[in-house]
């Protein structure tokens, strides 16, 4: 009772049982049931701009007791507001409210915060359009805008 069909003509069968029981797999249900990208401020692109609100500085998770660098930004493209992280030495110095920034995915286990940042999942790559490393380094002077 309860078996898998058998037989010549059991192969319909078997593959409707299978669609049906991939349901209560965790992995194929996260993937397939499009909570990801509709909870994902991004949406289901990998980056996104936004127009800088203010600088925040957010305490590091124990051991650590650093203050991390960080921007709110608000979207343009939904208008929600994230937090995220400025990466590299004196990089808020670079960054100003209202300035135009570029910004993606820190990366981390199933797109969830990484590092010792508590809640921030995304980091600023550029700063109105210009690559906030080339800035960092000295090679490119900050745009006015």
């Amino acid at each position: 009772m309860g078996d898998k069909s058998k037989g010549l003509n059991a192969g319909k069968k078997l593959q409707k049982r299978r669609l049906k029981f991939r349901w209560y797999k965790k992995k194929y249900k996260l993937s397939k049931g499009g909570l990801r990208e509709k909870s994902n401020p991004l949406g289901k692109s990998s980056q996104a701009k936004g127009i800088v609100l203010e600088k925040v500085q957010l305490e590091a998770k124990q051991p650590n007791s650093a203050m991390r660098k960080c921007v709110r930004v608000q979207l343009i493209k939904n208008g929600k507001q994230v937090t995220a992280f400025c990466p590299g030495d004196g990089a808020t110095k670079l960054i100003d409210e209202h300035d135009e920034v570029m910004i993606e995915c820190i990366g981390g286990k199933m797109g969830r915060a990484k590092g010792d940042i508590p809640g921030v999942r995304w980091c600023v790559i550029r700063v109105n359009d210009q690559s906030l490393d080339a800035l960092l380094n000295g090679k490119v002077e900050k745009a006015r805008k």
